[in-house]
């Protein structure tokens, strides 16, 4: 895309090697040269996209005139060059473009127009669990298992493939969606119609800033935004404050990369950066590897920024050729960054809004736990904070949490989204006696494979090499297979209760690690290949060992998970592991042998040799020379090159998929799956006008705070909910009942999940918490949420929310909007919005509305119980977007009016509410 307009004349030409093409200047825009670098990629896709409308020259001014201190509140209008999705979220944004083109043929168009317009690439790596481990075959077992468990979605996905044009698919076995992206997807810069521009980009994962250390400006996002970018719309965001990090100085011997990144997440969370972009810059720039830069991009979520990005320079450069790309692409990376004010000058202190600054030499060993990835443990003092933390745990105080990984929130393991929701409660949690030194103990004989051994609170039963976050990282990986190396040749072997696992982020790593002669010493420890994808860290560990669960259980212990991943919310790892450790690959590997949190790895000796001396783990820890030659003696960047060069057609497995053929695809109409959704059924080629609302009752009454969690349906379904239901219905067993994430490409399944949070509380219905409403259809008696839309429905009568402050915050999930309206939703009044979630409502065809000056629903009187007509609402069938609409609020012996905010904000927004929604605004644009 680009400008219709030039309104400040920025368009010029590059000369690249041999080939000519048209830039858009950045230096063209007053104020250009002192913004941070994040900032200079927004202003050059305003300036390639403006078109009078939707990017106008006032948002351009904005941007180069950006105040680093002012509160931000200028909205514009940012086109991403391309969207990445991985399978949980990218299906339901397949869905949509499927069930677009069967509307497209019903109104005469052909089908083969509906095509993503940017660049769309889906990596399969969400969907494989860990069930087995530590033997020669568990990667091919546990991939069988995954084709077994998603053929529908994967035979779906493999008809999208070769439907749709500027539509990839990576199979699964083949990597993770983040680290596939920095090692072949990303492009830096883009050259595209005669055209070169940075690389920007939308995902539909929150760990997407992975790439932001390649100094690709891109973060997570929901699948309406998604698709919206896929279908060439912009996404709507205001100018944001911009955090600088200044960092000096090199890592000490002995600290990780995974060390770095939880210091910095530590500061950033206290700093307090929700919202805002973080930008490193200064003179340690250079001294970062790229490897290490990604690491910190990807915790962006944890430590809350919207992004967490570095500039362009010679290490960029570096690791584009490193993981094989071609010299003309390293060319035009350079020779663009370069002329259009790109490069890193680390001479040059940009205007920021805050800084920080971090001597990396002060970086030491660290963890984080045991339930928050800002929660920073020195390695000196795991033992003792471990010990603290315990007693909250066998006291029964600890508040669970847990996080879908789609979009980063946490939400409360009690909830039905919550892993293992559906079982039975754990009996009470009781405090154990106290050993000699003071510490709780618990102890339990187990016996495991002939074994016998003692499980004890601290035990660790889980030790995982997986995560986005450390597995494209050689450095860490290769550091941790090297001290695997050299406890197997003291003769060290893990402890027996422990569950160890190996899940990389590409085939380059196995690649490299048996090259370097690495792999066995590995599998000795039993971190033998488990599957090429996001494992572990979302909850996809798999069962810990039989007998080690069941004496978990019966002791009621406190059992701990080490793993390398960027989440370590309770529940979220395995639902018999209360506490949860993040650390580098090395340190999960020293876990592995040691057994248990409950030891100071520092002074206390890791286990004993053949001949009974004691091992510590400076003995076994690999300096960094030792890890640098491993790394440039094993890894070549023909490697790379290798891997990826037909990453796109899969194993035999893949292309052996039986899958339906044509422009169109034939739903199946017993799938539980993937089916059809009614978004289009009945649409017209031209929008019909809108309307007011008539007698609409109120279908939920919330109160301040209500996040996406509780709107958006999410991780395992309950047997006894509306979606168990359902699926018992359609012969599914309890077994295979899968999750929320799984079936988002089935809307029946995600309309029963909404608003279906155990934790929710609608006022309507006092007394009472979970999804349900009270159904005015049948005299007021309590139901599900679900239910009572339905018989809504039946009687022909629309829906209202009410809430109050901050409705729809936390990241951004899609089926928070598309719940609400396929329950019939048709108005939103809250007092005040998420942005993105507002927006979202407006892309669902959901007016959005403020109750005005401040005032509160019970301000107004609303119990919950009126009708409710809004009015005014036609206005925007002239072309103009009201300001406020009537609301008449009518009950027993009262009937009262109040003028609300129509939170419509832009043109586009307009437009998008007009036709229904964003879906039927693209479709009809093209037609």
């Amino acid at each position: 895309m680009t400008a219709e307009k030039n309104s400040f004349g920025a368009k010029a030409e590059l000369r690249v090697g041999d080939a000519t093409l048209d830039y858009y200047r950045i230096d063209a825009v007053e104020g250009s040269e002192t913004l941070p670098f994040s900032l200079k990629v927004l202003l050059e896709n305003l300036l390639r996209t403006e078109d009078g409308h939707n990017v106008t020259a006032e948002q351009i001014r904005a941007v180069g005139g950006w105040d680093p201190d002012a509160e931000p509140d200028t909205e514009i209008q940012f086109t991403p060059a391309r969207v990445v999705m991985q399978d949980f979220t990218g299906v339901p944004a397949v869905v949509d473009l499927a069930t677009m083109r069967e509307a497209v043929v019903e109104l005469g168009g052909d089908a083969a127009k509906i095509n993503p317009l940017a660049p769309a690439e889906l990596v399969i790596d969400h969907s494989v669990i860990a069930d087995l481990f530590g033997t020669p075959d568990s990667f091919a077992r546990n991939v069988e298992l995954e084709y077994e468990r998603n053929l529908e979605r994967y035979q779906f996905l493999r008809w999208g493939q070769g439907a749709f044009n500027e539509f990839k698919v990576v199979p699964p076995g083949t990597g993770i969606v983040h680290q596939v992206n920095i090692e072949y997807l990303a492009r830096v810069v883009f050259s595209r119609n005669g055209v070169a521009y940075p690389d920007t980009l939308v995902g539909t994962d929150s760990h997407t800033t992975m790439v932001n250390g390649l100094g690709v400006l891109g973060w997570g996002v929901g699948g309406i935004e998604a698709e919206a970018a896929m279908l060439g719309q912009p996404v709507s965001m205001l100018i944001p404050k911009v955090v600088g990090f200044k960092l000096n100085g090199e890592l000490p011997d002995g600290s990780t990369a995974t060390d770095l990144v939880l210091t910095i997440t530590e500061m950033l969370r206290k700093q307090g950066v929700v919202g805002k972009f973080v930008e490193f810059y200064g003179p340690g720039v250079g001294a970062v590897p790229l490897a290490n830069r990604a690491t910190i991009g990807n915790m962006s979520p944890e430590y809350g920024s919207t992004c967490a990005i570095f500039p362009i320079d010679d290490e960029t450069l570096r690791y584009l050729k490193f993981t094989g790309r071609d010299d003309d692409q390293i060319a035009l990376v350079e020779t663009y960054a370069k002329a259009n004010g790109l490069w890193h000058d680390p001479s040059v202190e940009p205007r920021f809004s805050e800084t920080l600054e971090l001597d990396l030499s002060t970086v030491e060993p660290s963890l984080a736990g045991p339930k928050r990835p800002q929660d920073r443990v020195p390695l000196k003092s795991a033992k003792p904070m471990f010990r603290e933390a315990l007693n909250s745990y066998v006291d029964g105080d600890s508040q669970q949490d847990s996080v879908d990984e789609s979009v980063g929130e946490t939400f409360p393991a009690s909830d039905p989204a919550a892993p293992d929701a559906d079982a039975a409660p754990p009996a009470p949690t009781h405090t154990a006696a106290a050993n000699a030194d003071g510490r709780t103990s618990n102890p339990v004989a187990v016996s495991i494979d002939g074994t016998d051994a003692v499980v004890d609170h601290g035990a660790v039963v889980i030790a995982a090499i997986t995560s986005c976050t450390n597995t494209s990282n050689p450095s860490v990986m290769i550091g941790a297979a090297l001290l695997a190396k050299k406890a197997v040749e003291k003769g060290l072997t893990r402890k027996p209760w422990v569950k160890t696992s190996l899940a990389p982020g590409s085939k380059v790593v196995t690649d490299y690690y048996d090259r370097a002669g690495l792999t066995p010493y590995l599998e000795k420890l039993g971190f033998n290949l488990v599957g090429y994808g996001c494992t572990t860290c979302i909850g996809n560990s798999g069962p810990i060992i039989e007998e080690v669960s069941t004496a978990v259980n019966d002791g009621d212990l406190a059992v701990t998970a080490v793993l390398s991943g960027n989440r370590n919310f309770e529940g979220r790892i395995n639902p018999d592991v209360k506490m949860n450790y993040l650390a580098s690959p090395p340190l999960v590997v020293a876990y592995a042998l040691a057994g248990s949190m409950d030891v100071d790895l520092i002074n206390d000796p890791i286990g004993q040799d053949e001949d009974g001396a004691n091992v510590f783990l400076h003995d076994i820890w690999p300096s960094p020379q030792e890890i640098q030659e491993t790394i440039d003696s094993a890894i070549a960047s023909e490697m790379f090159s290798k891997d990826y060069a037909d990453v796109f057609a899969g194993d035999e497995r893949w292309q052996g998929l039986p899958t339906p053929e044509g422009d169109t695809f034939e739903w199946d109409a017993d799938s539980t799956y993937v089916r059809k959704p009614p978004y289009f059924e009945g649409m017209s080629a031209q929008p019909s006008d809108v309307t007011d609302i008539e007698g609409a009752r109120v279908l939920l009454k919330l109160g301040d705070s209500v996040t996406t969690d509780h709107i958006s349906p999410a991780s395992s379904i309950k047997a006894d909910s509306p979606a168990g239901k359902y699926l018992s219905e359609h012969g599914v067993d309890r077994r295979d009942f899968n999750s929320y994430g799984s079936r988002r490409g089935n809307h029946e399944v995600m309309i029963r999940g909404t608003f279906a949070n155990i934790r929710l509380r609608n006022q309507i219905a006092p007394g009472t918490e979970g999804g349900v409403t009270r159904d005015f259809t049948a005299g007021g008696e309590v139901t599900s949420v679900y239910d009572a839309s339905v018989n809504y429905a039946a009687a022909g009568v629309p829906l209202v929310v009410l809430a109050g402050k901050e409705y729809g915050s936390g990241s951004s999930r899609d089926w928070a909007a598309k719940g609400t309206a396929l329950l019939g939703v048709r108005a939103v009044i809250a007092e005040s919005y998420e942005r993105i979630h507002r927006s979202n409502l407006i892309g669902m065809g959901v007016l959005p509305l403020q109750f005005p000056g401040g005032k509160t629903a019970e301000d107004m009187g609303l119990t919950g119980e009126e009708t409710i007509s809004i009015a005014g609402i036609t206005e925007l069938n002239d072309g103009t977007t009201p300001r406020t609409v009537t609301v008449k609020v009518e009950a027993e012996g009262r009937s009262d009016t109040f003028e609300a905010t129509v939170r419509i904000d832009t043109p586009g927004e307009a437009d998008y509410y007009r036709h229904g929604g964003i879906m039927q605004y693209v479709l009809r644009s093209l037609l």
